[in-house]
């Protein structure tokens, strides 16, 4: 089910309204119920691998609870971790490695061929996976007691805001939250609505319109070489931060209705002043995931410099691989990391550097310049998320490089590409609108607080005219279509 679906719109009243209802020990039942509901309306199927993945682990944590032997307690972790990520690798990664075995046994003219594998991604399968990876792995360190409820510890794992797009939740953080009697608030009501509100708004206005132009110009760039290459890749990287922040807000809006509190999976990313600063902000709870159960394990940064480089480098190339079964996710994970080692080599002479020509760090100019040159840096590894295949992205590349067309941004080219004259303006106005809220939020201005504080007509206004703009210029925008969030496929 679609968050921006009609669907989803009289789903989530009822399922909020009857959880309000509903006595306080029965509630996580209800969620449960809803959840699974919530998830099988995409193939009543899936739902066996997430009861599955939900079984293995619990019981795991249950057996973990019940024993102090080092090496059990091993065998019982490495036993559920190999098989819950043993299902991820057999509906996500087996194709994959089954093609690339092949791809070798030709290269060594062999005429032995594996039989190819393809099965249906399960939706969300790497989030639920890697959220009960995380309860389990916290069970086992002690710094979590096993949830003893099945149902609870099931209504945990699929619990629907973040089931199929994160945040990626902590069980610390949100298991003992079921336990919580909320009560119906007003105030938090009408937060989390316009936490919703401002989610649709990314998605619906900014991220579906961008996808048009940026379909139209990758699905043809032979056809749209030099400079419309240029400018779609740099919408692109707009349209998945709407898009992804879009799912996220929504998420956090909804469990914030039912007196939930998730993790903020975005600040304002594409403000950051280095690449460093922006994998502080995107995607913070897989950030915060592999920091925690890879890089740290692996042995951070205790253990010098170049074993430093390589567990980040690492870290990435496993981040970019758990995006997709491709090798353009790879690419663009390692390009990420190899920012970070890099600019971790070149720091000391970057900083004699300032010193000698007098580079003032601390001032709004070079906030403004690390956040331009941040950008272009992830902007140009978003080319090989965004192209279908790494091969692809080579050639868009080329094509950047090759095509001489400047004049395409002055002479009305850009408004044939899916977006008339009309909707391409209103596109860069609603992006405007994204960054300016952002800079608020940056310097401690947050729109809900702001509304707060002004009289009752503006503030029942304000939502008004956010639905209109919603439903004006997303649902019956130009060519829209309801399309599913991008981080659906992962």
């Amino acid at each position: 089910m679609l968050f921006n679906s009609i669907s989803f719109i009289v789903f989530f009243p009822v399922v909020t309204l009857l959880y309000f209802v509903i006595p306080h020990r029965f509630r996580y039942i209800w969620l449960l119920i809803a959840s699974y509901y919530f998830y099988m309306n995409w193939d009543a199927r899936y739902a066996l691998l997430l009861a599955g993945c939900t079984l293995v682990t619990y019981a795991c944590g249950i057996l973990l609870g019940r024993t102090e032997k080092k090496k059990l307690r091993k065998t019982l972790l490495a036993v559920s971790l190999l098989l819950i990520f043993g299902i991820l690798f057999l509906y996500k990664y087996l194709g994959f490695f089954i093609t690339n075995i092949n791809l070798a046994l030709s290269a060594l003219h062999t005429e032995m061929q594996i039989p190819a594998c393809s099965l249906l991604l399960p939706v969300g399968i790497s989030f639920y996976v890697f959220q009960a990876a995380g309860y389990i792995i916290d069970v086992y360190r002690g710094d979590l007691k096993p949830e003893k409820n099945v149902l609870k510890y099931a209504a945990f794992v699929s619990f629907f805001p973040q089931l199929v797009a994160g945040p990626i939740e902590r069980a610390g953080k949100l298991l003992h939250q079921f336990d919580e009697k909320h009560s119906f608030d007003p105030d938090r009501v009408k937060n989390g609505l316009l936490l919703m509100l401002w989610g649709f708004f990314l998605k619906m206005v900014i991220s579906d319109r961008i996808a048009i132009f940026v379909d139209t110009v990758y699905g043809s760039f032979d056809v749209y070489g030099g400079w419309y290459l240029v400018i779609a890749s740099m919408l692109f990287g707009v349209q998945i931060y709407c898009d992804f922040a879009g799912y996220s807000t929504i998420a956090v809006g909804a469990a914030s209705v039912m007196g939930f509190t998730l993790t903020e999976n975005f600040r304002q990313p594409y403000l950051a002043a280095s690449v460093r600063d922006f994998w502080r902000r995107w995607h913070i709870s897989l950030t915060g995931w592999f920091r925690d159960y890879v890089y740290i394990p692996l042995g951070g940064n205790r253990k010098g410099k170049l074993r430093s480089s390589f567990n980040m480098l690492f870290v990435f190339l496993l981040s970019g691989l758990w995006h997709g079964a491709m090798w353009n996710y790879v690419v663009w994970g390692g390009l990420n990391g190899l920012y970070l080692v890099v600019s971790d080599l070149f720091k000391g002479v970057r900083r004699k550097i300032g010193r000698v020509i007098g580079w003032k760090s601390d001032v709004l100019s070079n906030r403004i310049l690390g956040s331009i040159i941040t950008f272009l840096f992830v902007d140009f590894s978003w080319i090989f998320f965004r192209a279908q295949g790494t091969d692809k992205a080579i050639e868009i590349l080329k094509q950047m490089i090759t095509v001489r067309n400047i004049g395409i941004i002055t002479d009305g080219s850009l408004y044939t590409l899916g977006l008339d004259q009309r909707n391409f303006w209103l596109m860069l106005i609603s992006i405007g609108i994204l960054f300016f809220v952002d800079i608020l939020h940056e310097n401690g201005i947050h729109v809900r607080e702001w509304l707060e504080k002004q009289n009752m007509w503006f503030r029942v206004l304000f939502p008004v005219l956010l639905i209109e703009a919603i439903l004006i210029f997303g649902i019956w925008g130009t060519e829209y279509d309801a399309a599913a969030f991008i981080y659906f496929r992962f």
